[in-house]
């Protein structure tokens, strides 16, 4: 019966994914289409490949502040403008940018794709970036850094926890920047990179939603089909010595309580038929931390109460090497070191015992079950064909990644922990919680675009 029921959870995913259709213009953009006719509504995303990774020293955050730039206007729109049409329109609108990729989105009317088009194209090549806009924009962009990092002890913990698991890599960086190299960023940096990574044959344009896929692609040609491919820089592919030791760091900043972080390099997803480890370590965050009765959670917060939340972290999917988190707040009376030992016992006992066939299917039921569940968001869609095509996998690994997870063996889920779950491989990190301010923390001005 739980077969059965894995099955039945497990094609609808299948199902749904049959639906994609993808052409690339002669310019080099590659425009994907999901159709999903559930609602007279569609997302747009076009995603351009080069995020923080792709940045230099001296001008890290420079990914992120264009990303801010890039909402600032162009000859025919004035700043401000874009937001306004497609608010007008009913629609919606933001943009993120991360480690890999950035991104823009505009959630409408299936009737207004025209004008998301419109607009999103014009921006991919008529931008218009004056000193007088970057000098107002790069002060928002640095009170930001100020909220949501430097006034914030678990930002701080999370980038100096990166910034020493990672010596070469440039994932050592954060994707805001660094402070000092913000307040001597210009826009000549911002429109560097503009001209650098902006380009049709970087980016991919998604389309989700009550679509005919022909006449998807047939405004794709017209809106963006006329911009010019420019040959883009090469790029250096960036990897991380082998860890030859544990790494210890403590980070002082106000805060009410301690807070424990232990990171382990792991692999991610880069031939999804024929990698099982990357699977085999998702599987392994579920069997620790998966629902309200994982490991972590049963173990250390419930029954022997030395911890207050507990967590476990791992990303099988990124451009550049990938960690294992494990994550835990002590209870009161209980000490960062008592929390660490307990959770190496919960590895010590799962690499000796492993993990019976029961809890096995358990999560394997879960992870389907969530996936099937996050596919009746019509942005999700987007986001996940977006994400695997601007880091090179390709949406046609996502039935693929899912028959991976189901053919993971408690065995092989044993075997990851006993291989990455080890000192060698490990930087912990801790919060040595001071004395708060007591002063209200306050939002950075900027409006919506602010992230």
């Amino acid at each position: 019966m739980r077969i059965l029921l894995l099955l039945l959870a497990f094609f609808p995913v299948l199902a749904a994914h049959a639906g994609v259709h993808e052409r690339t213009l002669a310019n080099g953009l590659k425009v994907v289409v999901q159709e999903d006719h559930r609602a007279p509504v569609l997302v747009q995303q076009i995603w351009y490949k080069a995020g923080s990774m792709d940045e230099i020293s001296g001008v890290t955050g420079v990914a992120h502040v264009l990303e801010h730039m890039m909402f600032k206007g162009t000859k025919s729109v004035p700043a401000g403008e874009f937001s306004r049409r497609i608010a007008a329109a009913g629609g919606r609108e933001n943009a993120f940018t991360s480690y890999d990729y950035t991104a823009y989105f505009q959630q409408l009317h299936q009737s207004r794709l025209p004008l998301a088009m419109q607009l999103e194209s014009d921006r991919m090549h008529n931008l218009q970036l004056t000193g007088a806009e970057f000098a107002k924009e790069i002060k928002v962009v640095m009170e930001e850094r100020r909220w949501r990092t430097d006034d914030d002890a678990q930002s701080r913990l999370q980038e100096q926890l990166l910034a020493n698991v990672y010596l070469e890599h440039p994932y050592h960086h954060p994707v805001i920047g660094w402070m000092n190299d913000l307040e001597v960023m210009n826009v000549a940096d911002a429109r560097n990179w503009y001209r650098r990574w902006y380009v049709p044959n970087n980016a991919i344009l998604v389309i989700a939603g009550d679509v005919d896929p022909k006449a998807v692609f047939a405004l794709a040609e017209k809106y963006y089909g006329r911009i010019p491919a420019r040959t883009l820089p090469a790029r250096r592919n960036f990897s991380e010595p082998t860890q030859i030791g544990i790494r210890r760091l403590v980070v002082k900043a106000p805060a009410e309580l301690p807070q424990l972080i232990m990171a382990y390099h792991a692999p991610v997803i880069r031939d999804p038929q024929q990698d099982w480890k990357p699977y085999a370590l998702e599987i392994l965050a579920g069997v620790l931390d998966g629902n309200a009765s994982a490991r972590l959670n049963k173990h250390l917060v419930r029954e022997q109460q030395i911890a207050s939340a507990t967590g476990a972290g791992y990303d099988s999917i990124s451009r550049g090497p990938g960690l294992f988190t494990l994550e835990a707040t002590p209870a009161s009376g209980n000490s960062v070191e008592a929390v660490e030992a307990a959770l190496r016992q919960e590895i010590a006992t799962l690499i000796g015992a492993g993990v019976s066939e029961d809890e096995l299917q358990r999560v394997k039921a879960q992870v389907t079950a969530s996936e099937v569940y996050k596919r009746d968001s019509l942005f999700y869609q987007a986001m996940q064909i977006g994400q695997l095509e601007s880091i090179g996998l390709g949406h046609r690994a996502i039935p693929q990644m899912l028959a991976g997870l189901q053919a993971v063996t408690a065995e092989q889920v044993r075997a990851v922990a006993a291989e990455f779950l080890r000192d060698d491989n490990l930087t912990v990190a801790v919060l040595d919680p001071q004395p708060l301010s007591g002063k209200p923390k306050s939002a950075p001005a900027g409006g919506a675009h602010v992230r």
